[in-house]
């Protein structure tokens, strides 16, 4: 009999049930602890992010009613008011969030912890779709030996859990796994399980090993294909949930790491400067009702199969369809049975990657438009807790606000200017079937248009004044000059490419509510050039939209203050070229480009080692002579 010297692919089975949940009945699981529920101050936290952005709101409208009011307020004057109070909610809400992280670095400190830890055995789950095999296993090689370096209380095991439906990437899949597992020191075990279907996804994906394997894990930790976390941020989040026995899932905040282009850059940049502070904010008021962004987050593996299994939803046409932005559900679903869901912005060593082009952050965009608009559908669930209806309503309303803000776009186009002229003017003055247009003379105009830029902008110098308080410095991002240019920069190039985004995710919305977006396709990690004919035909509604406007401010109808809006609409095809361009590493570079952690910098060196394997295996054997 002969015996395989290689380790086995899975390890044995140990099964656990994950049953469906029922949306129309609430649940409370037994096995949470029943001081889950309560959390300390998180009411006052609550009044103070949500307080200032109501009453903002409603002053601003309150004025702007009275501008209206001397002549009677008509139904478009109406339509204006709410829209414009709409986004200026939600403006003001960003501001107030920023406040409280800002206030709270500047009161508190971390604590050492006094409860005692326990070890805990956690699997680290690696779902890949149609990936690189190199990218993926040298992420997992660099995480698995920083855990092996530390060492400590707890034991990990990782699995790539792939759903690859080519069979020569997931042969390469499996030749990769099998030579680092030859590589890897002793006690690092990794497992590697393909399924013959990808039914449901990523979380029919979970669920399989869930299902299968749970039942050997208190805890998981749930990583994307391009996540990638230290050793010691890993450790900190295990440390966090063996600590609190009442919380279900604890997530961490990544930061940007990886990005060369300009589009990847600027969303690296405003990540890792202006995102701190609003990221303690954000822990603040949700307390024990944080949310899950479906990656670098640990679970607690019994609690997850208890709560959170995931039944389709019917569809109007008679049939089903699965949950696909599941992680907020899921988050909602554990709160619902009594397990705490908890936020962790100061834990770091915490990283994701981010799409390279505009165009990529376009395709990533309009399948999490499908995802979040879906979960319209679940405000109404049984038991959910208020803040969990929120962080659904919220993801849902990020994207609606594209609508919203192209209808202001319309309207003060329409509106025209303060002397009279409108793009729609019907036979004469004295026509009565003319429109009669909101009275937003031109100082008025202006002020609107003004506040608002500066309530936008007010969170990004707010989060640079908040920098010393998470221990950053100006050196970390080249000094105090380069920083001021990068940060310019970036304002500016959000500026630039804020009304092409508008116009993208209200196409990414009606593309949802028409059934058009179909598939959800794997991101494309290292992005590329397009061509000018793909480039045309993906901004073709913006540059018609940039163009209209050009006519009417060089006509005069239109306000000179939507120039700004106009140059960035017609200039969407090089705009969007010049995302994909490459940038040296000083430009919009934070503390990870100019000092690259080192986790990252071994990731790099496995992934050129397990891509050089490959060609290798690959390459025909050259017959002799």
């Amino acid at each position: 009999m002969t015996v395989s010297s290689h380790p086995p692919l899975v390890p044995p089975e140990t099964p656990l049930a994950m049953p469906e949940q029922d949306f129309d009945r609430a649940f409370r699981d037994s096995a949470a602890p029943q001081d889950s529920l309560s959390h300390p101050d998180v009411a006052l936290w609550r009044i103070l992010a949500f307080s200032p952005a109501m009453a903002a709101t409603l002053v601003l409208g309150w004025v702007m009613q009275g501008w209206f009011a001397a002549d009677g307020t008509t139904a478009l004057e109406w339509v204006l008011l709410v829209l414009i109070a709409f986004n200026f909610f939600w403006i003001t809400f960003t501001v107030s969030t920023v406040l409280l992280g800002l206030y709270s670095l500047s009161r508190t400190r971390p604590k050492t912890a006094r409860t005692p830890r326990r070890p805990m055995r956690v699997a680290l789950l690696v779902p890949v779709y149609n990936e690189d095999p190199s990218y993926v296993l040298g992420n997992a090689r660099s995480m698995l030996e920083e855990l092996h370096a530390i060492g400590g209380l707890h034991h990990y095991e990782m699995f790539i859990l792939s759903d690859t439906r080519s069979p020569e990437t997931a042969a390469q899949e499996e030749q990769s796994v099998r030579a680092l597992q030859a590589e890897l020191p002793p006690g690092l075990a990794l497992y590697y399980r393909r399924r013959a279907k990808n039914t449901a996804r990523k979380v029919g994906n979970i669920h399989d090993w869930v299902t299968r394997w749970g039942g050997a894990y208190e805890a998981m930790l749930v990583l994307d294909a391009d996540s990638l976390m230290t050793g010691r941020a890993i450790v900190r989040l295990t440390d966090a949930l063996s600590r609190d026995p009442g919380a279900g899932l604890i997530q961490s905040f990544p930061q940007l790491i990886g990005a060369r282009s300009v589009f990847g850059r600027m969303q690296q940049f405003a990540n890792g400067v202006y995102g701190l502070a609003l990221a303690e904010g954000l822990a603040r008021w949700t307390g024990h009702e944080g949310n899950y962004w479906g990656h670098n987050a640990i679970i607690r593996t019994r609690a997850f199969a208890a709560c959170a299994g995931l039944p389709e939803l019917p569809t109007l046409t008679g049939g089903t369809s699965i949950i696909m932005s599941h992680d907020f559900v899921e988050a909602g679903l554990l709160r619902r049975a009594g397990w705490r869901v908890r936020f962790l912005p100061r834990i770091r060593g915490s990283y994701e990657e981010t799409p390279a082009t505009l165009i990529d952050h376009i395709q990533r965009d309009r399948r999490w438009c499908q995802g979040n608009l879906q979960h319209l559908r679940l405000l109404g669930t049984t038991g959910f807790h208020s803040m969990s209806r929120f962080h659904l309503a919220h993801g849902a309303i990020g994207y609606l606000m594209a609508p919203v803000w192209f209808a202001l776009l319309v309207i003060w186009a329409l509106i025209g200017r303060d002397d009279g002229g409108s793009v729609l003017t019907y036979f004469s003055e004295t026509n009565p079937t003319r429109p009669s247009w909101p009275d937003m003379s031109e100082p008025r105009h202006v002020a609107v248009i003004i506040l608002i830029y500066a309530m936008l902008l007010l969170p990004k110098l707010l989060s640079v004044v908040a920098l010393p308080l998470t221990g950053r410095r100006m050196a970390d991002y080249g000094g105090l000059g380069r920083f001021l240019l990068s940060m310019l920069t970036e304002i500016l190039l959000a500026i630039l490419y804020a009304p092409i985004l508008m116009v993208q995710q209200m196409i990414a919305v009606l593309r949802t509510v028409f059934g058009l977006q179909k598939g959800w396709a794997p991101q494309a990690r290292d992005g590329g050039h397009y061509s000018l004919r793909t480039l045309l035909h993906c901004h073709a509604l913006e540059t018609l939209s940039g163009l209209a406007l050009w006519i009417g401010i060089g006509s005069g109808l239109v306000s000179l203050w939507l120039v700004p809006i106009a140059v960035s609409l017609v200039l969407a095809v090089p705009l969007s070229a010049l995302s994909s361009l490459r940038l040296p590493p000083g430009w919009m570079g934070t503390a990870e480009v100019l000092r690259e952690p080192r986790i990252n910098r071994a990731a790099r060196h496995y992934r050129s080692l397990l891509r050089q394997n490959l060609l290798v295996r690959d390459r025909p054997v050259q017959p002799a002579e």
